[in-house]
């Protein structure tokens, strides 16, 4: 199965939500049922490593980011089996996209699949926020992996694990 994270950029979110569910998925010893991969819904920071506030929260998480950030494209719509933004601006922006038609059931907010997430659906954007915020959304977006790879018929690990 192949899974495209989005957010804005590419440089905080998404490369986030890539790093913890491939992590996920080694540790439920899924790793190889899935290829994933992150974009943006805009090109400011193409080319360019996570934010260093990402890469932080990652490591200190056992966690390595790897990758440039990269914007989204029309073959992707069609590459790729779920597409999962991380917030209603970004959904709104692949829909725009897509138009109308059949790769518009691949796309959905990520945290649909976190079980806490109480109707708010919105991994919020840390980017000018200070480090704290780059934690609570690392909680967020593991919460939603962790679902989400349970969804697809994977074990997410310990529940007590990060």
């Amino acid at each position: 199965m192949r899974i495209l994270f989005v957010c804005l950029g590419n440089i905080c979110r998404s490369p986030l939500a890539e790093g913890i569910f491939l992590r996920l998925a080694r540790e439920a010893d899924a790793e190889d049922r899935f290829q994933v991969d992150s974009a943006g819904t805009g090109a400011w920071h193409v080319g360019e490593a996570p934010d260093p506030r990402s890469v932080e929260v990652a490591k200190k998480n056992g966690i390595e980011l790897v990758g440039a950030a990269r914007q989204i494209r029309a073959v992707d719509f069609s590459s790729y089996d779920m597409i999962l933004a991380m917030d209603a601006d970004n959904l709104r922006d692949l829909e725009r996209l897509l138009g109308s038609g059949a790769a518009r059931a691949k796309v959905s907010l990520l945290r649909q699949f976190d079980p806490d997430a109480e109707g708010d659906l919105d991994v919020p954007d840390p980017y000018f926020g200070g480090p704290s915020g780059f934690d609570d959304v690392f909680q967020l977006i593991h919460r939603a992996c962790r679902g989400l790879i349970s969804e697809l018929g994977g074990a997410a690990g310990k529940p007590d694990e990060l």
